[in-house]
């Protein structure tokens, strides 16, 4: 019998399709909670995830990822291995910043910009959360929230590289 207009050929392939989603979709829950626990576990993993925007998929990512954070000179360096610095466009003695440079690791970076989008999402519904540089940011660019969203993940990078440099845990920037 014809199920929503399908032949039983569609349907069969249809269910067998669904049966193999939700295998796929356990295994990646298993995995999942299996990185949390390490995460939880690791005292490296609970610092970087005092920073704003920063999980344990995040911390547990960056820790399996990079190599000795003393090998970058700042923090700079460090969001630019990341890819997560403009590239330039000068000629003339004109600087011109244009897209970042998407050199480094993709997932990695692909991770810090979401948790950069869920941090200005809590942000938005409450500014007193964020910090002076952020909400200047986001007044001046209303209307391009994935380059906020870029930018905050660049400063996250930065401060994540002090982070594990000096050991010490996140710390929000004085207001004003």
């Amino acid at each position: 019998e014809n199920v929503h207009g399908l032949p039983p050929a569609v349907q069969t392939a249809a269910l067998v399709l669904a049966d193999r989603r939700a295998e796929l979709q356990a295994g990646i829950d298993a995995l999942e909670r299996h990185i949390v626990a390490e995460a939880k576990a690791d005292p490296a993993a609970r610092l970087l995830q005092t920073a704003p925007g920063v999980g344990p998929l995040t911390a547990h990512a960056l820790l399996g990822t990079v190599p000795d954070p003393a090998r970058f000179d700042s923090g700079r360096d460090f969001a630019a291995w990341l890819g997560l610095t403009p590239r330039e466009n000068s000629t003339a003695g004109k600087r011109r910043s244009g897209a970042i440079t998407k050199q480094g690791d993709r997932t990695l970076r692909r991770l810090l910009v979401l948790g950069a989008t869920a941090w200005l999402r809590q942000v938005a519904a409450r500014p007193d959360k964020g910090s002076p540089w952020l909400l200047g940011l986001m007044a001046r660019n209303r209307t391009k929230k994935k380059l906020v969203a870029v930018a905050q993940a660049a400063r996250t990078a930065r401060i994540l590289w002090a982070m594990l440099t000096h050991n010490q845990p996140y710390r929000a920037p004085a207001a004003g």
